[in-house]
C-alpha cells in the first residue's frame, strides 16, 4: 500500500506548540520505548469512541509482535501512574521509522510519544519517519505530503543505512 502523496514527519521537524512543551514541562508521567509492545498494540486496536471497528486484526497483532520479537518492530509507551494511558507503535527499517497506529487514553498522550520518538529518532540520525496518510493532526505536528517517488527515492538510501548503534537501546535513551 502505497498512497500518493505520503504523509512524512522529519524528526527534526517535529512541532511542539507552546501548550504542549508546557504540558511536557509540567511532567507526572513517563514515557518508555520497548516496555509494553502487547499493550500498546492491543491499544492501538481497541475500537475508538466514535468508531466500532478496528484494522488491525487478530493476525496482524500476532505478525507485529513477531517482528518485535526479532527487534523490528517497537513500541513507544505513555505511562501515568503505572497505568498505560497512550502509544504508539511501528517499524524501524535502516534509518527509516514506519509509524503504524497510535493511541491515547488521555488528553496530549499520543502528542507527547511522539514528540519522545521524534527527539529519539533524531539522537539516533533517523531521517524519516513514515506517517503514511495526511491527517489534520499529523500537519499540526509538522508532518508534510512528500510525492511518492520522492518517499521512494529516499527509502531507497535510508533502508540500506545500518541503525544507529545506539539506537532502541534503552540504556541509550533520550529523556
Amino acid at each position: 500500500w502505497s498512497p500518493e502523496p505520503r504523509a512524512v514527519l522529519i524528526p527534526a521537524q517535529f512541532h511542539i506548540s507552546r501548550s504542549l512543551a508546557r504540558r511536557m514541562r509540567h511532567g507526572g508521567f513517563e514515557v518508555t520505548f520497548d516496555g509494553d509492545f502487547s499493550g500498546v498494540i492491543d491499544g492501538c486496536a481497541a475500537p475508538r469512541s466514535d468508531d466500532a471497528g478496528t484494522w488491525i486484526t487478530a493476525e496482524m497483532r500476532s505478525a507485529y509482535r513477531e517482528l518485535h520479537a526479532q527487534g523490528h518492530a517497537h513500541s513507544i509507551e505513555y505511562w501515568r501512574d503505572g497505568e498505560l494511558r497512550g502509544g504508539l507503535y511501528g517499524v524501524a527499517v535502516g534509518r527509516a521509522f514506519f509509524g503504524e497506529s497510535m493511541f491515547s487514553r488521555e488528553s496530549n498522550a499520543s502528542k507527547i510519544v511522539l514528540a519522545h520518538l521524534c527527539r529519539w529518532l533524531l539522537a539516533w540520525d533517523y531521517a524519516l519517519l513514515d506517517c503514511q496518510m495526511h491527517t489534520a493532526h499529523l500537519a499540526s505536528l509538522g508532518a508534510c505530503d512528500m510525492p511518492r517517488a520522492q518517499f521512494a527515492a529516499q527509502l531507497a538510501t535510508l533502508v540500506d543505512l545500518s541503525p544507529s548503534p545506539l539506537a532502541w537501546r534503552r540504556e541509550a535513551s533520550v529523556s
